[in-house]
């Protein structure tokens, strides 16, 4: 396993793709942030500091995609390019070399996402400077959670991102199911009424904008920690079929 790991580590940081992926994924974060909270410093009626807060990490709902996108290619990219057939030849246990591209993206995903919340919530919170507009720091209420938790969502929604490469081996195909799932049921479900909200608050987007990514969880929806148990459940269960689908399939 630790050679498995060292192997994944090596392909991850040496591949163009995770360090554009990464890069624009946090410029995007705080260029979002930023922006929605300089245009709050003429806002009227002054809006509270933890709404400063929910609006700054705004930019989370895009960078989800980018590091889901990255998490995809850490399996299609092999699978597109042939590699695959020389790492299942060094390493045969397929679900080993599944498990080693998890933990290594997971880690090292981790910390640019903690990295890329906090950056954004720097950088939105400095944009209110000089404006009668309250800012936020830290050490208020709720504010470390949902500024550290929205990063591991990301995180999450990444591992699922690399679940569903295992499950479909195919790049375009696994981007349009991811993209599917975090968006679709939103607005499918919200079209049917109360009904389809009660089903709604265990989806992705959802989860972020009401449990996750706000400083009080939205009335109805999840907890913040229960709506990461059930992200979290998601990508367990891609993780799970990938693993058991790889073990399956020709290279």
């Amino acid at each position: 396993m630790t050679a498995a790991l060292r192997m994944e580590w090596l392909r991850l940081r040496t591949v163009r793709s995770t360090f554009w992926l990464l890069s624009v994924a946090t410029l995007a974060m705080v260029g979002i942030g930023v922006t929605v909270l300089a245009i709050y410093r003429t806002h009227l009626p002054r809006p509270g500091a933890a709404q400063m807060v929910n609006d700054g990490l705004s930019g989370v709902a895009l960078g989800q995609l980018l590091i889901g996108f990255l998490g995809v290619l850490v399996v299609t990219g092999e699978y597109s390019s042939g590699m695959i057939r020389a790492t299942l030849a060094a390493v045969p246990n397929r679900r080993r070399v599944l498990a080693a591209k998890a933990a290594v993206f997971a880690g090292s995903g981790f910390v640019v996402a903690e990295v890329a919340c906090f950056a954004t919530f720097f950088a939105s919170q400095a944009a209110l400077s000089g404006s009668p507009v309250p800012q936020a720091g830290l050490g208020e209420a709720g504010v470390l959670r949902t500024v550290a938790l929205s990063g591991v969502y990301l995180t999450l929604i990444g591992l699922l991102g690399v679940g569903l490469g295992a499950v479909i081996r195919h790049t375009g195909a696994a981007i349009a199911a991811l993209f599917g799932l975090l968006f679709v049921p939103t607005f499918v479900l919200g079209a049917l009424g109360s009904a389809g909200m009660a089903i709604a608050k265990f989806t992705p987007m959802i989860i972020l904008l009401n449990s996750v990514g706000v400083v009080t969880p939205t009335p109805g929806c999840l907890s913040a920690w229960a709506g990461l148990g059930v992200i979290a459940l998601y990508a367990v269960v891609a993780l799970g079929l990938g693993g058991w689908l790889i073990t399956r399939r020709d290279a």
